[in-house]
């Protein structure tokens, strides 16, 4: 008999829809952060304000990536409407995206800008590689998110059901927010103001890594055993300064999911960029990372396995209701948890 810890439908839970957060609250520090203190097995209900009467003596990591509006609406050469999410660069000038809309190879679209994709193979799950090209010119990545940045929208997650506005272009994206390739948000990052970033430095050391977040974050484990699940891989990059904290025996805060996978990954294979595609679940828990900062996640999400890789299954799901229960906020836009 599988272990419960295997189990994909282990990681269920029911929260009501009106808890899903469409949109953050501002200031941001009055967000709700439930703390949990695992050597005395406490709970604790407070606001993200007094964050910093809770932290542990820690250097604290920031994920620096920037989302890209890489949700861009086109048509193709016959006319019909398309939508697509511009994923990843691959070899050779070649793009994943995910198009909603039938297409088929050899197939162009047209967008703004006198921009164009011509579709040059076909994958599974709405995912096709493409050239991007202008004026009958290929474009390189930063020429594309030049372009994407005129004429696209924020890529907003799945479950918030409204259409991105101006406000998000600055509520969903960090303040750390540096390097162009995400297309979600390191979302524990984003309760942080530039205030708040200067009261912590007068106690903790802040670094920075660099994470791409993909659209697979979003993406819900479909096998029954979670053990068959194949991750997502996602672009990372980690400088020598921060390198030498991670290999050092200082304690280490992570701010968010994105950011512990990658400290996490890097201090297994020492390697300090390339593709990342750690899983960390209940029986592959963290060697590095001491404490963590994050939202609270959908079911079934490698991201609930990965807060479970910490606390135990059970535990998270304790703390997940107590959640729902106290009426917090889930998801990108919602309220945090801190475990230390």
């Amino acid at each position: 008999m599988l272990d419960e810890d295997f189990l994909l439908s282990s990681y269920d839970y029911h929260l009501p829809k009106e808890l899903i957060a469409n949109y953050p609250i501002h200031p941001k520090e009055n967000a709700k952060l439930l703390i949990y203190i695992k050597d005395k097995d406490q709970i604790i209900h407070s606001t993200f304000k007094n964050l910093m009467e809770f932290l542990p003596k820690c250097a604290i990591f920031f994920n620096d990536t920037k989302v890209i509006k890489a949700r861009i609406y086109g048509k193709k050469q016959s006319g019909g409407k398309i939508e697509i999410l511009f994923h990843h660069p691959l070899k050779d000038n070649k793009f994943l995206i995910q198009i909603k809309g039938k297409v088929k190879e050899g197939d162009v679209l047209e967008f703004d800008d006198n921009l164009k994709a011509k579709i040059i193979k076909i994958h599974n799950e709405g995912l096709r590689e493409v050239y991007f090209y202008k004026d009958e010119f290929a474009l390189k990545e930063n020429e594309i998110f030049d372009i994407f940045d005129k004429i696209g929208h924020i890529p907003l997650p799945p479950y918030i059901k409204r259409e991105d506005n101006k406000d998000d272009l600055k509520d969903y994206q960090s303040i750390f927010a540096k390097y162009e390739g995400a297309i979600a948000a390191p979302t524990a990052s984003l309760h942080f103001s530039n205030e708040m970033i200067k009261n912590l430095q007068k106690k903790h050391d802040i670094y920075k890594i660099t994470l791409h977040v993909g659209a697979g974050t979003f993406k819900s484990v479909e096998c029954d055993n979670i053990k068959d699940h194949k991750m997502h891989y996602e672009f990372f990059n980690i400088n020598n300064e921060e390198a030498k904290i991670i290999n050092s025996n200082e304690p280490i805060l992570a701010i968010g999911t994105t950011t512990t996978r990658t400290i996490e990954y890097f201090y297994r294979t020492k390697i300090q960029n390339g593709k990342c595609d750690l899983f960390l679940h209940p029986n592959n828990k963290p060697k590095r990372i001491n404490y963590l900062l994050t939202n609270f996640h959908l079911p079934k999400s490698t991201l609930i396995m990965l807060v479970s890789s910490f606390i135990g299954r059970e535990k998270t799901l304790n703390l997940y209701n107590e959640a729902i229960k106290n009426n917090y906020r889930f998801y990108s836009y919602g309220d945090a948890m801190l475990i230390i």
